[in-house]
């Protein structure tokens, strides 16, 4: 039986924290309990740093940062590790497409990522490795699944032999005679078997490439995940966390080339995936083409209300996406900061009248300590955000409720510190003020300023000088000025 972690001091007095989670690995709820005491290690995959990042990779980013704030809520220490993959067949495509190199389309959307990530108040990841970072750890652990007889070599490509690991398929529990499982793996003639994947590319003309055991070449997109999560965490660590598009074939991949090449059965403790943000029912994916950039959701709707859309599901289910939805999402938060608006007007009536105590200070004092306490036995019942949305929304009626009778400010100062911080864990501050707000807030001066960048821009663009528009683009957005292109020519706002 799992020792509880005596961690959060709740209404003067110590409570049992007895968080589950829902594992992949297992398919079952388990009782949560780090490798290392009260410290936890955690790794989850970043994008593919080629396009825009649509509104459901932002689901992804929300619920895993909603999970690691309520993780830190109950004193854990989160080491968390998110990374950008920048060298795969995708990058490389997209790259000639645009006649730049790889690099300089990596820093483009990277930077299009920390806008985003800004705008849905993710917190830093403790680091955010990129895969070319760690060619020499890419190639030390396929050297080592080689030598243990797991890999094999073709004309400077390296595979990871399928048939020499009986274990594959424990986290997907994949029917690996399925022709439509199959089919998400990637053909190639030299392959021995088509299960088996590629551990190292050898290079072809007008590649990246990097020195190998091998020859020239790159590394294969699973054994980046592999080798970042390892040298940042070590084996095993404690949460790996994904979209449940990556179970099969990425993650399991993860799982396969680990322990092969560490000699370690289970590389990672706890498999997190979360739902699909879907579309009539229909996963949204680029491949479909029926996807929202997070840019264009994000421009046109409150940004506080779009993280609180994005986690008012449970994570491991899906999500649909709809206007209706976000219009429901931006009503949601103005019920709770009209919530905090009364509690501050309360206060201020009483610093100028003087406190004297009620029975309603009794009634506002216990409808603080319950909802808390109703607040994590949602989220320890595998971080269920709708049943903590909903212990939150009680407690609001509870403050509309008996606000105008409270005669103590310190009850009330309770209360909106309690508010505050539980919706803070799902990445909403109420004290932050409308994020919709456009240009038309800043100086004519400014404004011009801006203006005469983005007509320098449209030179260089005309000029086929991508890196200088890029540039130019990139460091307005890091000045909180988002620039975007239209076919009537560029527009800007103000973040």
């Amino acid at each position: 039986m799992q020792t509880p972690f005596y961690g959060k001091q709740c209404c003067y007095h110590w409570v049992v924290i007895m968080l589950k989670v829902h594992n992949t690995l297992t398919r079952q709820k388990e009782e949560f309990k780090p490798l290392d005491g009260n410290n936890v290690r955690m790794y989850v995959c970043g994008p593919t740093v080629y396009d825009y990042p649509h509104i459901g990779n932002a689901r992804s980013f929300s619920v895993f940062d909603t999970i690691r704030r309520y993780l830190e809520y109950l004193g854990y220490r989160v080491q968390y590790v998110t990374n950008f993959t920048d060298i795969d067949d995708k990058m490389i495509n997209r790259a000639n497409e645009e006649g730049v190199t790889v690099g300089e389309l990596a820093n483009k959307f990277i930077t299009e990522y920390r806008l985003i990530a800004k705008q849905l108040n993710l917190k830093p990841a403790t680091i955010n490795p990129r895969a070319t970072e760690h060619i020499d750890d890419i190639v030390e652990m396929v050297e080592l699944i080689v030598k243990n007889g797991k890999g094999y070599i073709v004309n400077g490509d390296v595979y990871f032999d399928v048939s020499e690991w009986p274990r594959y398929g424990v986290l997907s529990k994949i029917n690996l005679d399925d022709e439509t499982t199959m089919a998400r793996v990637e053909a190639d003639d030299k392959k021995q078997d088509i299960r088996d994947f590629a551990l190292w590319k050898a290079e072809k003309p007008g590649e990246p490439s990097w020195d190998s055991p091998w020859g020239k070449g790159r590394p294969g997109w699973h054994a980046e995940c592999s080798t970042m999560g390892k040298h940042y965490l070590g084996l095993p660590f404690d949460i790996h966390g994904g979209g449940q598009d990556l179970i099969f074939p990425h993650h399991e991949n993860e799982i396969a080339q680990s322990s092969a090449a560490y000699g370690i059965d289970t590389p990672v403790k706890y498999w997190l995936h979360n739902g699909f943000l879907t579309i009539n029912s229909e996963k949204m994916s680029k491949s479909e083409q029926n996807f929202s950039t997070a840019r264009e959701v994000l421009d046109n709707y409150d940004h506080q209300a779009v993280r609180l859309y994005l986690v008012s599901g449970q994570y491991g289910q899906p999500l649909d996406y709809n206007d209706d939805a976000l219009k429901q999402a931006i009503q949601t938060l103005e019920r709770m900061k009209n919530a905090v608006d009364t509690i501050k007007g309360r206060i201020t009536i009483l610093e100028r009248t003087g406190s004297r105590e009620s029975e309603a200070d009794k009634k506002l004092a216990a409808a603080s300590r319950k909802v808390r306490e109703g607040f994590e036995s949602a989220m320890n019942d595998d971080f269920n955000t709708p049943g903590a949305l909903a212990e939150i929304f009680t407690f609001i009626r509870e403050i509309n409720t008996h606000s105008k009778d409270v005669g103590g400010a310190a009850v009330l100062r309770e209360a909106l510190a309690v508010l505050s911080e539980l919706v803070g864990i799902l990445g909403i501050d109420l004290q932050a003020g409308d994020t919709s707000e456009d240009a038309s807030s800043i100086t004519d001066s400014l404004r011009g300023v801006v203006e005469f960048l983005l007509e320098l821009r449209e030179t260089a663009r005309k000029s086929k000088d991508f890196a200088m528009a890029d540039q130019i683009r990139d460091r307005l957005g890091q000045l909180g000025i988002v620039v975007s292109d239209t076919k009537d020519g560029p527009t800007w706002k103000l973040e």
